[in-house]
């Protein structure tokens, strides 16, 4: 094995451990990449989100991770009032190594909210996602051994690469159960479990086949007014992937400007921590039907010297049309 494809086979798996999976902080403003299950739970006609990630920036553009969805309710008039279903398409795009590697990824998916009482202040859902997924290896930005000279990486390689090795396409199978609950128009929390990847989807690389392990998430939270102008909302994720796992833990205040309006203006202030990795602070502006999120990682594990503590900027855009004639469901904000 020449060191060029030992190479780009270390790029294939560090790619594979964080790239194929969206590494959002604000994991509770991207639901389809969270839970298949999160598909139609909104309180609203349809609902678009956006969300942008540039991990550690001052490592050359090591991680740089987009995504988009929009889901919207389906028969709400052919189905139980306690119960709703709903249908969702989502894209995400992530590139890792200055766009050495590029993941891009297609997925539709519905679920189906089944009312556990009559008002429907309680659900079960499950929620089934198909991905077509795309991967490619743009040798043209890498640099190999032979090509340094006493002016730096000036030289001509003598690897040569067929570009039919260089790429891989497969579908992928994504399912989630989620429990929701409200005892009121003041609060409500929920409970959730996804897996990714059921089907070990295959990746062909240089003539060799790397199998993707699936990754199982845990996720729950909560919100709860404290006041007509304070609500706290809370929200956790535990996921595991190939022996390695993360934990993110935290919440943030909404203050609201006018509780007696229908679409009040609300700032939220708050904060999460990955353990043993980053805090994460964030700050949120809502009006109308659109959200606005910004956090941003202070990386604090021992990678923190290279990374100048710097983790990564992400922004997420969160728009639910609520139209005033519409059926309000019970469904959790973060």
């Amino acid at each position: 094995m020449t060191r060029a494809t030992a190479l780009l086979i270390c790029i294939l798996f560090s790619g594979t451990v964080v790239a194929q999976d969206p590494h959002f902080s604000q994991f509770f403003a991207s639901p389809l990449t969270l839970n298949p299950a999160l598909t139609g739970k909104f309180n609203g006609s349809f609902r678009l989100t956006g969300n942008h990630r540039n991990q550690w920036p001052t490592i050359n553009n090591a991680y740089i991770t987009t995504a988009f969805s929009a889901d919207f309710h389906v028969m709400q008039n052919a189905i139980p009032n306690n119960d709703n279903w709903g249908f969702g398409v989502s894209a995400y795009s992530d590139k890792s190594a200055n766009s050495a590697v590029g993941f891009n990824f297609g997925s539709i998916s519905t679920a189906y909210h089944k009312g556990l009482d009559e008002d429907g202040n309680h659900q079960i859902g499950a929620g089934f996602q198909l991905s077509y997924a795309n991967m490619l290896i743009n040798t043209s930005v890498l640099n190999f051994e032979d090509q340094l000279t006493a002016n730096g990486f000036t030289g001509i390689t003598a690897e040569s690469f067929n570009g039919a090795t260089l790429s891989s396409r497969y579908m992928d199978i994504n399912a989630g159960f989620l429990y929701n609950g409200s005892t009121g128009d003041g609060n409500n929390f929920y409970l959730g479990v996804s897996m990714y990847h059921i089907n070990r989807p295959k990746q062909n690389f240089t003539g060799g086949q790397y199998v993707l392990n699936p990754r199982t998430t845990i996720h729950g939270g909560a919100y709860f007014a404290l006041s007509p102008n304070i609500t706290v909302h809370t929200s956790a994720i535990h996921m595991r992937q190939a022996g390695a796992s993360e934990t993110v833990v935290g919440g943030a205040a909404q203050l609201i400007a006018n509780p007696e309006v229908d679409k009040p203006i609300s700032l939220y202030a708050g904060g999460w921590v990955r353990f043993n990795d980053a805090l994460i602070p964030y700050v949120g502006l809502e009006f109308n039907d659109l959200r606005i999120g910004v956090s941003y990682d202070l990386n604090s594990s021992t990678l923190k010297t290279a990374s100048q503590s710097r983790g990564g900027i992400e922004v997420s855009l969160i728009y639910v049309r609520r139209p005033p004639n519409d059926r309000p469901i019970k469904c959790p904000k973060f």
